[in-house]
């Protein structure tokens, strides 16, 4: 009985299993007898146990004192702990299974069980104060604001299941499922109470705390501008704060998806370029149409001929420039920097899904990192990760982390130098001034940006081009004092500056007049 307590605090299932007679080990499988036992752990929300001592052995019948911690009911029994009923062979060498020794506490013939309740849900808030949802009817003061964001209570996800049973949901509750409701699912929901029972028994009752109150970053007036902008197109478009990271309005499918970037991604090669010192601003590459990459031919975008400065090749977003440099910059820089910006990390929001990009080891050959290098190959990026981006450069090369909660401590990390980040404002701010993204122009004000054109399939000679590429555009302003970053994406829609930009400029001029 001893080993068979110390296997238990060690979760040793195959050795408690072993414990028992012959007779049973034929009749309850090892798999059997595990999942008996991980069923009422689950039931008890079982954070640990260890045994204490034997308090009698009579009767082939050993019962042993055990120390029972769980995340719902806390210490069952208190100081004293709960008893376990462990029947033995005649011989007192063996154990007889019986309902009871599944979980400390239980008599023979008992099974443990429990009823679960739930506070009431907490309310979200907009940036103002206003009431976006509140309670499970999610009732709200600005319905057509709360429609775009605060998002819809569901059946627990498959993929959670486990999680959220660990927290002591029982399978049918329902959670957020998106938009705020499941980024703050937590808060909302508050923590479960009720009564863990032994059969009939109430071995523990706890009551359920309530769900808070939350202030969110969104502000109602930037949302609908967000949802205008994309005018019931399939896509996303999020608008950050990049003095705080902030996300201050997001539709469509907002953070929840993650895409090739295209040429958005040259803020991040251009900035590992300008680290590495393989080129400055001012180094001048040859007009080219198409280049020869590990033997492989790639052109540009539409065929045409680009270079100059790298400034201009960057300003009217030349393939023909940025995958050589790629190539020559290497995996391990440009993965180390794409990290550095983001990208393979959590992004602390949760739903929202992680940008990624091959390990330096994985990525290939030359010519696959030159494609990486111009957001293509494997690389996946979300609008949010693409908004920080374009927050970091904004912010002098500080990347922010980006929040959903009002009022929280901005917290920032270190990407490029100040130097570096100044030089790819300069870039940015001619994709605008006479680039790819002229269509974001705003009489006035100093916009820096870059468009993106991710090639989901080759579309050379393609009459159809548009739905096999998906159209980006990231921006900020004004340039010097940003106030707003916005980032769009429109999956198969064509080209950056025609359907992304026209986008973005809307919802800067909107942030603009907010402030």
């Amino acid at each position: 009985m001893r080993r068979y307590a110390s296997y238990w605090q060690r979760r040793d299932y195959a050795a408690m299993w072993a414990e028992l007679t012959p007779a049973w080990r034929r009749r309850i499988g090892l798999r059997e007898f595990t999942a008996e036992l991980q069923s009422a752990a689950s039931t008890a929300t079982l954070t640990s146990l260890r045994p204490l001592a034997i308090v009698s052995i009579r009767d082939h019948l050993a019962r042993v004192r055990f120390a029972v911690d769980t995340r719902v009911f806390g210490m069952l029994g208190g100081r004293r702990g709960e008893i376990l009923e462990l029947p033995l062979s005649a011989t007192g060498d063996a154990v007889v299974f019986n309902t009871s020794l599944l979980f400390p506490g239980l008599r023979l013939g008992e099974l443990l069980a429990r009823r679960t309740v739930f506070g009431r849900r907490g309310t979200l808030l907009a940036a103002n104060g206003q009431v976006l949802a509140a309670g499970t009817a999610l009732r709200s003061t600005i319905p057509a604001v709360a429609d775009q964001i605060a998002g819809t209570l569901g059946p627990t996800p498959a993929s959670e299941a486990a999680a959220y049973a660990e927290q002591g949901y029982p399978p049918d509750t329902r959670v957020g499922v998106d938009g705020l409701e499941q980024v703050f699912q937590r808060q909302l929901a508050g923590r479960p109470g009720g009564e863990l029972l032994a059969g009939r028994r109430v071995l523990a009752r706890v009551a359920p705390t309530r769900g808070a109150t939350v202030r969110t970053t969104i502000v109602p007036s930037l949302e609908l501008g967000v949802a205008a902008a994309l005018a019931g197109r399939y896509g996303a478009i999020l608008a950050l704060d990049p003095a705080s990271g902030a996300i201050e309005a997001a539709a469509g499918f907002g953070w929840g998806d993650a895409q090739p970037p295209g040429s958005t991604f040259k803020i991040i090669t251009a900035s590992a370029v300008l680290t590495a010192g393989i080129a400055t601003p001012q180094t001048t590459f040859p007009y080219l149409s198409h280049v020869v990459l590990d033997g492989f031919r790639m052109q540009n975008a539409a065929g045409e001929r680009c270079g100059g400065t790298l400034i201009n090749a960057f300003a009217v977003s030349c393939d023909t420039t940025f995958a050589p440099l790629g190539a020559e910059l290497g995996a391990r820089r440009l993965v180390a920097m794409a990290r550095r910006f983001g990208f393979d990390e959590p992004t602390g929001i949760p739903g929202a899904v992680r940008s990624t990009i091959p390990s330096a080891a994985t990525i290939g050959d030359p010519l696959a990192v030159g494609a990486s290098a111009i957001g293509q190959g494997r690389v996946l990026a979300s609008v949010l990760e693409m908004a920080d981006a374009a927050a970091t450069i904004a912010d002098g090369g500080l990347r922010p982390l980006p929040t959903m909660r009002y009022g929280q401590a901005p917290r920032f990390v270190r990407v490029v130098s100040p130097h570096v980040a100044a030089e790819v404002q300069q870039m940015m701010e001619a994709v605008v001034s006479y680039g790819t993204g002229t269509s974001a122009q705003i009489p006035g004000v100093a916009v820096a940006g870059k468009t993106g054109t991710a090639e989901l399939r080759d579309t050379a000679g393609k009459r159809n081009a548009a739905k096999y590429t998906d159209s980006w555009f990231v921006a900020y302003a004004p340039v010097g004092a940003p106030k707003v970053v916005v980032c769009a994406l429109f999956p198969g829609q064509g080209y950056g500056a025609e359907t992304a930009a026209p986008a973005v400029r809307q919802v800067i001029e909107d942030a603009l007049m907010v402030q």
